[in-house]
């Protein structure tokens, strides 16, 4: 059996051999220049673009699409109001047409009516039933005329039941009545008698001395009130009650049938409701 030859290796051994580096070179460096200022003006855009400047105020900011869906909602969204404050404008509303209706139909019915106040007056006061000598009570008696002028072209004035005379000296009531029921047309003057009786009116003796002294200069005073319920009657309208007050202060000469009015002043009013 031949024996195996391995081939020789005529190369030779490899030695390591430590080099050291090549030595740094250096240049000189010469000093840098400072960088040129840059310049101010600004840098053209490329050919064919544009610059559209546009002021800050009115530039409008878009939301990002996340948010695009929940921006129009909430802008098509309407203000909700409280159902107290949509009631409150509503009475608001309400009032201020109420009032404005109101007011046209005052102006109407004064330029189409031109109404005028009625007027009153005490003409005449007949006395009987005082007996100031004695010290028992009196049962005293007044008539009373009244004048009443309704000056209105298209007003007429109904006098309905409930109305009341009263006639006062000092805080004693002496007499009550009255007024007749009637209709009083246009344009027309009613003069008419109202009876007034009392019935055991207690005079202090003060009282009776006052009146003694007062009939002696001619001045004996005395209060009269008056309250008339009416109703107004326009064309075929009727309105609602209506009190006509009337008081007055008057004196009378004596205490007679054939008393005569020295002074009196009288205030009118009317209670609507």
């Amino acid at each position: 059996m031949a024996d195996r030859v391995h081939p020789r290796d005529d190369s030779p051994p490899q030695t390591t051999e430590f080099k050291p580096p090549p030595a740094a070179v250096h240049y000189p460096v010469s000093p840098r220049k400072p960088d040129a200022p840059r310049s101010e003006k600004p840098v053209p855009p490329p050919p064919g673009t544009y610059v559209i400047q546009i002021p800050k105020d009115q530039v409008y900011r878009v939301p990002p699409p996340e948010n695009a869906k929940r921006h129009e909602r909430l802008t098509r969204r309407k203000p909700s109001r409280s159902p107290c404050c949509c009631c409150l404008c509503w009475l608001l509303a309400l009032l201020t047409a109420f009032i404005f209706l109101v007011g046209v139909a005052a102006a109407v019915f004064y330029f189409v009516f031109r109404p005028e106040l009625p007027g009153y007056s005490v003409e005449r006061l007949s006395i009987s039933g005082f007996n100031l000598t004695s010290s028992r009570r009196v049962s005293p008696e007044f008539d009373v005329t009244v004048r009443a002028n309704n000056p209105n072209d298209k007003i007429g004035i109904y006098y309905r039941r409930g109305s009341s005379v009263d006639v006062f000296y000092d805080s004693v009531k002496l007499a009550t009545g009255s007024l007749p029921i009637f209709y009083q047309g246009t344009n027309n003057v009613t003069v008419f008698v109202t009876p007034l009786k009392g019935s055991a009116v207690e005079l202090t003796s003060g009282d009776r001395t006052a009146m003694i002294d007062e009939t002696s200069k001619g001045q004996v005073p005395f209060k009269l009130a008056l309250r008339a319920p009416v109703k107004i009657k326009v064309g075929s309208v009727e309105t609602w009650e209506i009190t006509v007050k009337i008081d007055c202060d008057l004196t009378v000469d004596n205490l007679t049938a054939t008393a005569e009015i020295g002074s009196k002043k009288c205030d009118y009013g009317v209670d609507l409701w």
